[in-house]
């Protein structure tokens, strides 16, 4: 999100320690929705170990999100196999434009997107998972992502900062520059034609097709790795 607008929403939620200790203790003590019919079992994989040249900038690591602190203690990225597959070919055909994907988000565990829907005002929901219905994220199969030059190594600029909640975070919002609009309609064809499909009030989150086969998750990033080195 803009400066702006994380600064405003920081001071408006989590004003005192006391609030963001009542967050917490109120997420950890609930549990993800229960789900029938049988799911592909998880194989979640890091992202920048599949393709070293896919950059991470996850925000949610860091103050610079729309909470104003920190939700993860690692700044790491996964998405579920054939997700993840699709997306380092993704990063190969843009590549070949002189562009680089970077990454701001991929498997969030649900207490996380608790946490998201607690802290988001009425008005601003379409911009967070409802956590009764569970994330697409949860599930591994959604990616929050733009696109950097690889001339510069910099982050290109789009219509809207990246978790902006406004209108001009929309897909077919038609503000801003020329080139922006072209970017952000450049990353939406190379990610339609692996199999993503853009969530329309944000133009950097794309759902991976198969994101009903897998389940709702909510272990951790540390947990993760401890289960792919026993593999």
């Amino acid at each position: 999100m803009a400066a702006s607008h994380s600064m405003i929403l920081r001071r408006a939620r989590w004003s005192t320690p006391v609030l963001i200790f009542w967050v917490a203790i109120n997420v950890w003590a609930q549990e993800p929705p229960k789900e029938a019919g049988s799911f592909r079992k998880p194989d979640l994989v890091e992202l920048n170990k599949l393709d070293p040249t896919i950059k991470l900038d996850i925000r949610y690591a860091t103050s610079n999100n729309f909470l104003g602190r920190p939700v993860y203690k690692e700044a790491r990225a996964f998405l579920q196999r054939p997700a993840a597959e699709a997306l380092v070919r993704v990063n190969r055909s843009l590549r070949e434009k002189r562009y680089g994907l970077i990454i701001h988000d991929g498997y969030r565990p649900w207490s996380v997107t608790k946490i998201f829907w607690d802290a988001t005002p009425a008005d601003k929901k379409q911009f967070v998972a409802d956590p009764s219905q569970g994330s697409r994220h949860n599930r591994g199969c959604a990616v929050d992502l733009s696109l950097y030059d690889l001339k510069t190594g910099k982050e290109v600029v789009m219509p809207s900062e990246y978790d902006e909640m406004t209108e001009r975070s929309h897909i077919n919002y038609r503000g801003g520059s020329d080139e922006s609009r072209r970017l952000r309609d450049l990353l939406r064809a190379a990610m339609e034609a692996e199999g993503f499909a853009v969530y329309e009030p944000e133009w950097w989150h794309y759902d991976y097709k198969d994101w009903q086969q897998y389940p709702i998750m909510n272990i951790s990033f540390s947990e993760i790795g401890k289960s792919s080195r026993r593999q």
